[in-house]
């Protein structure tokens, strides 16, 4: 059966032995039948686990349909205004180049999609597309060839695929996902199904990929707080990192370094789902290349392969397309749109399923509570007490969810801890509930089933449990 668990930041008491789960027979990835087995009664302390106000003092008290769009409500009037303009950026779809609205165009040459929101609507999380001729807007496909860093292909496709460009500019494929059913049943009998997603890169316009590229498929997730994970201390973050697996507990966290453009150093990496990116400011420039094909101070170089000769004759909207300011402007919404508020806080089964979301294990990498410096810069963000459930390292989660693409230091089967607040607003906001890293899994419940690698006991511990308790579990999270 292996060794308790122990989770000293929430449990009262020290250690915990925790209900753990033995596998049976497996039926096809992780889908087996499971018997619980042991059990204890150590208190959670539920301050240490969620408090109605996620965000501290920015959260804001919203659950409809713009919950994720507002800005952080301990803003100053003058900092408002610089998240108005910031949020016009952000919004507004960039155009061809030459253009009248000079301060908007030099989109594309190639690109995936025309403004930020195209892909986070209502600065929320995007969705795969439902067939083929659905249009795709905020899936995105990286690639890359095997190399000592992960090479990108240089001569024909770059480090992401573009589906669309401008007049005159070839696009340069089309994505197309089939999925496959697994199916699986919890220990009382009860079935599930999972789907397991299959890519193919459709009319590739220069030739064939290369024969080993390497591909990821990536949801644009929500983008509010991230101001706030910016602001968690470094030595917080490093002091969660057990690369070793030293305490015995089969949680390996690892710090992701990686290359900040803007000091010309390595740092630690805190944002993209393999935690690629050092800041919101290289996140945001990076995506506006990427994505939008706009240049900056931190990515000056257009998007256009060696063998993509109309993609490098195109005209541009000056170098760069975006200056540092506007950047700024954008960056600074980013960093200070307002986390919602949790809700059903006194709820009995909310309380429960708390309870449960300890036991299983999830908060030793979801984990819940971080404190902000008091000198932080931007004063909004600092002194908060916030509850994002991440703690913003590598993991690896196993084969069913491995995508075989290193990134940096990140293998092929690691993802950076996804933050969990807002994520029982997804629905509300984004009209679908389609979860991890490439939307395959249709619900939250499925979601946990995906967890492997270091996640298998609390993925299991889930499967062990009763139908009450993994409603009260999942109650929870919708609350979040």
């Amino acid at each position: 059966m292996g060794s308790p668990l122990a989770y000293p930041d929430v449990l009262r008491g020290g250690s915990a032995r925790l209900p753990l789960v033995t596998a049976g027979a497996a039926l096809a990835i992780f889908v087996a039948s499971l018997a619980a087995c042991g059990g204890g009664d150590d208190e959670v302390d539920l301050a240490l686990v969620y408090d109605e106000r996620l965000g501290g003092e920015t959260t804001a008290f919203s659950d409809g349909g713009n919950a994720f769009e507002l800005s952080a409500r301990n803003l100053g009037r003058l900092e408002r205004r610089t998240f108005e303009v910031g949020d016009s950026f952000f919004t507004q779809n960039w155009v061809t180049a030459p253009a009248s609205t000079e301060a908007r165009d030099g989109l594309g040459p190639t690109f995936n999609a025309q403004s930020c929101s195209s892909c986070h609507s209502h600065d929320g999380r995007a969705r795969p597309p439902e067939n083929d001729a659905d249009p795709v807007r905020g899936l995105l496909l990286k690639l890359s060839v095997p190399g000592p860093d992960g090479s990108v292909d240089e001569q024909s496709y770059g480090g992401q695929l573009q589906d669309r460009a401008i007049n005159g500019v070839p696009a340069e494929g089309r994505i197309s996902i089939r999925y496959e059913e697994i199916t699986g049943r919890y220990a009382d009998g009860t079935p599930f199904t999972l789907r397991k997603p299959t890519y193919t890169i459709l009319d590739p316009a220069f030739g064939p990929l290369d024969k080993d590229v390497m591909t990821s498929p990536r949801i644009a997730p929500a983008v509010f707080g991230m101001g706030l994970l910016e602001a968690i201390p470094e030595e917080r973050i490093t002091a969660l990192a057990d690369p070793d697996d030293e305490d015995g507990n089969g949680i390996s966290g690892r710090v992701h370094l990686v290359w900040d453009a803007r000091q010309g150093s390595r740092a630690l990496g805190r944002f993209g789902w393999k935690a690629g990116q050092p800041t919101v400011e290289q996140q945001s420039a990076t995506a506006f290349l990427n994505d939008i094909g706009i240049t900056s101070s931190l990515a000056p170089d257009e998007n256009c392969p060696a063998v993509q000769s109309a993609c490098r004759q195109a005209p541009n909207g000056g170098s760069p397309e975006v200056p540092d300011e506007r950047l700024g402007r954008v960056t600074f919404y980013v960093q200070t749109l307002a986390v919602p508020a949790m809700r059903n806080v006194d709820d009995p089964t909310v309380r429960d399923g708390a309870r449960l979301f300890v036991q299983a294990g999830c908060a030793a990498c979801h984990t819940p509570r971080h404190v902000t410096p008091e000198d932080y810069p931007i004063e909004a963000l600092s002194g908060q007490v916030i509850f994002p459930y991440t703690d913003l390292l590598l993991h690896d989660m196993g084969e069913g969810l491995a995508d075989n693409r290193p990134e940096g230091e990140a293998s092929g089967s690691e993802w950076r801890t996804p933050p969990l607040w807002g994520i029982g607003l997804v629905e509300t906001v984004n009209g679908h509930t389609m979860f991890l890293h490439d939307g395959r899994a249709r619900s939250i419940e499925e979601a946990v089933l995906w967890h492997g690698g270091e996640a298998r006991r609390s993925r299991d511990f889930f499967i062990g449990l009763s139908a009450e308790e993994r409603e009260a579990l999942l109650t929870f999270l919708r609350a979040l």
